[in-house]
């Protein structure tokens, strides 16, 4: 369904802003922010739980997620959570997708709560 700007030597998807919008509306999605902590406070997407990709906990942080519900990830530009979305597939997560451009190029409000 969310197939799109899937390479074949990717396991994770690249998603638009909107597509990635899109697969947030399913009831078990799963939002990660992979950003420092202090980029998160400053503003991110509701929902969205905060666990920092270069943080030395990020692979048992992310054990504690399910790893069956669609993921979604996002950083500022799009390049740390393209790691860490190849970190979650190399995990065994089954269906994670990237926000393509990062909260740099995400045209809705962003949230401090």
């Amino acid at each position: 369904m969310f197939g799109f700007n899937k390479s074949a030597d990717s396991a994770f998807q690249n998603l638009t802003p909107a597509k990635f919008a899109e697969g947030l509306r399913q009831p078990d999605a799963v939002l990660v922010d992979v950003r420092r902590p202090e980029e998160f406070a400053q503003g991110h997407l509701p929902g969205a739980v905060n666990i920092e990709v270069t943080a030395p906990d990020f692979a048992q942080r992310v054990a504690s997620l399910d790893k069956e519900a669609p993921t979604y990830v996002y950083c500022r530009s799009g390049a740390r959570s393209a790691s860490a979305a190849g970190q979650l597939t190399q995990a065994g997560f089954a269906n994670v997708s990237n926000l393509l451009g990062g909260v740099l190029d995400w045209t809705e409000p962003l949230t401090t709560k």
